[in-house]
């Protein structure tokens, strides 16, 4: 479903990510784990077309995406929930939810979409005429993830989606996510620092260290790594 070649991308004149090579099939839950600054945001951008490229190839379904726009990405079919939410603080959730699907003409299956996600977290559907900026921080993570699926995406990449949230909320925001890859066969790229609640749901993982890609694995395989639970569970 999505391939990284050898990718290298970086600000100025650092590299970010080096060589970094993995693979993702259809309808995996897939999670790259690794300390703060290690690169993997950096790689969810790169592969949407927001930090350039700078070397290697891109592959969604086979075909080369490095060089192409972020809405030309988001057209084919992949979409990202960044780190800190980015709602729109001044917009309604459905506002919200209506920019989601801005490339979309569909309305019929825009409007299921949209009954969809509500039923996925009802408490959108109470707050729909809310302002974005008003909601807690669980709620705007609920609204960023359920505005990425408005555009009805094939591969979901999430940046960090449990961030700053109190313990209960990112047990349901985990559930939500097993919930969407299991019930729409969604692809997801799962990018998380704590890799104990990402490992539980993941199919696999990689594991990035200053850039680049040091172990990969089973989701099973890696939470029984000794190295692993030393480093990232706390064990």
């Amino acid at each position: 479903m999505l391939k990284l070649d050898k990718v290298q991308s970086g600000y100025g004149n650092k590299l970010a990510i080096k060589n970094v090579s993995l693979e993702i099939g259809k309808s995996e839950i897939i999670t790259l784990i690794g300390a703060n600054g290690a690169g993997k945001s950096t790689t969810l951008m790169t592969i949407c077309g927001v930090n350039p490229c700078r070397s290697g190839r891109i592959l969604f379904q086979g075909k080369e995406i490095q060089k192409m726009e972020p809405d030309q990405i988001v057209r084919l079919g992949l979409c990202q929930v960044p780190e800190g939410r980015h709602i729109f603080p001044q917009l309604t959730v459905k506002e919200n939810l209506d920019m989601g699907a801005f490339l979309r003409n569909d309305k019929e299956n825009i409007k299921k979409d949209l009954e969809y996600v509500y039923a996925l977290f009802p408490i959108l559907a109470e707050r729909r005429n809310q302002e974005g900026g008003n909601l807690s921080g669980g709620e705007q993570q609920m609204l960023a993830m359920s505005r990425a699926l408005m555009a009805r995406p094939q591969v979901l990449l999430l940046d960090e989606p449990s961030m700053g949230l109190a313990p209960l909320v990112i047990k349901q925001i985990f559930e939500i996510i097993k919930q969407i890859n299991k019930e729409s066969n969604t692809t997801i790229f799962l990018v998380e620092q704590n890799a104990n609640q990402a490992l539980h749901i993941a199919d696999r993982g990689y594991v990035m260290e200053n850039g680049e890609i040091t172990l990969t694995g089973s989701a099973k395989e890696l939470l029984a790594n000794q190295d692993i639970q030393k480093a990232y569970l706390g064990i």
